[in-house]
């Protein structure tokens, strides 16, 4: 009986040291994934700038694919956009972290610096990016500013 109640006692003890470090690790990667995800929305606009081309970022949970139009003007985009490690997911994350656009749908990058709602670049959008646990990320649709 006295074993027992130590064990039950170390293992209450343990738990009590251990959930505050599990939920910090926790917090450490949604907030990686918030990083990431803010990281491909610049990497597209900087993408269509600098390549003069529309580039079309499809968020979903789990993943940022990005897009680019093969030919310029366009007003939808064909090729895949494949990364440094070849992989057309720029951010990926496997906890199936929540992430929801407002307005929904693709964003898609101008090579004038604009993000708008279509591809033909007539309705310029402000987004939010809303990541599960994090700060929304903020797009602007006539300056192309995300922060």
């Amino acid at each position: 009986m006295v074993e027992l109640i130590a064990v039950l006692l170390l293992a209450g003890t343990l738990a009590a040291v251990a959930m505050p470090r599990l939920n910090m690790a926790l917090s450490l990667r949604s907030a990686g994934w918030r990083d990431q995800v803010l990281a491909a929305l610049l990497q597209a606009r900087s993408i269509a700038q600098g390549h003069r081309r529309l580039v079309c970022a499809a968020l979903v949970t789990g993943e940022v694919r990005l897009t680019v139009a093969s030919v310029n003007p366009a007003s939808s985009c064909s090729t895949a956009l494949t990364g440094a490690d070849g992989d057309a997911r720029w951010a990926f994350d496997s906890n199936g972290y929540a992430l929801s656009v407002t307005p929904s749908g693709t964003l898609y990058f101008q090579p004038d610096g604009r993000i708008t709602s279509d591809g033909a670049g007539v309705t310029s959008v402000n987004a939010s990016i809303a990541v599960a646990g994090e700060s929304a990320i903020s797009v602007v649709g006539e300056t192309g500013h995300v922060q």
